[in-house]
């Protein structure tokens, strides 16, 4: 069952997440926000980017495959939370990378369950 997908530091979806939350956590440094908006942006990016150094690290953790999809989903509607809608570049940066780690992420599920299953059968 060793495969590029399965061994740690290696699936492609989990450094996709990294560099996606990577991006957002630092768009604040080159698009034009509020402070609340820079928050959000850092903390999101922070939290999707962590997520995804724990998937890397843990290729069987599931789980954390499902939350980094919610992190996507916050991205995705933090320009209307946050009150940043109006801020073209960086709605359009939140909503692109909310998508981006969505699929990702998702797509990853499958196989991290897999290697999960696999760790856990019973001997």
């Amino acid at each position: 069952m060793a495969t590029t997908q399965t061994r740690p530091w290696t699936r492609g979806q989990d450094w996709l997440n990294l560099v996606a939350g990577g991006y957002l956590g630092l768009s604040p440094l080159w698009v034009q926000v509020g402070t609340g908006a820079t928050w959000a942006l850092v903390v999101i990016g922070a939290a999707i980017a962590v997520l995804a150094l724990v998937a890397l690290a843990a290729p069987g953790a599931y789980v954390d495959e499902w939350i980094t999809a919610a992190g996507g989903v916050v991205a995705f509607i933090a320009p209307w939370l946050f009150s940043y809608a109006g801020a073209s570049a960086a709605a359009w940066g939140s909503w692109i990378v909310g998508v981006v780690v969505v699929v990702s992420a998702l797509t990853a599920v499958p196989v991290s369950r897999a290697v999960y299953r696999h760790q856990h059968q019973a001997a």
